[in-house]
């Protein structure tokens, strides 16, 4: 088995919610994931918010969905 050093600073440790200097690689791929999946979903929101998706109720949403899959079957 080898061994990575990786650096952070106080404020990485921190936000990331890190226990312990020794994480195996799932752990620390799973700490990594969590804050991507994190800064992802924020952006959506943001997305959502600039052009007016985040107002949309469930059929609203559905209706779009549907007519952007229609709109794609025709230009096929």
């Amino acid at each position: 088995m080898r061994t990575l050093n990786i650096s952070i600073s106080d404020l990485e440790y921190s936000k990331f919610g890190i226990k312990n200097d020794n994480l195996n690689f799932t752990d620390f791929i799973d700490l990594v994931s969590k804050e991507l999946t994190r800064q992802n979903l924020n952006k959506c929101i943001q997305l959502a918010e600039k052009y007016g998706l985040s107002n949309m109720d469930i059929d609203e949403i559905t209706n779009e969905v549907k007519a952007v899959r229609h709109n794609a079957k025709n230009r096929n």
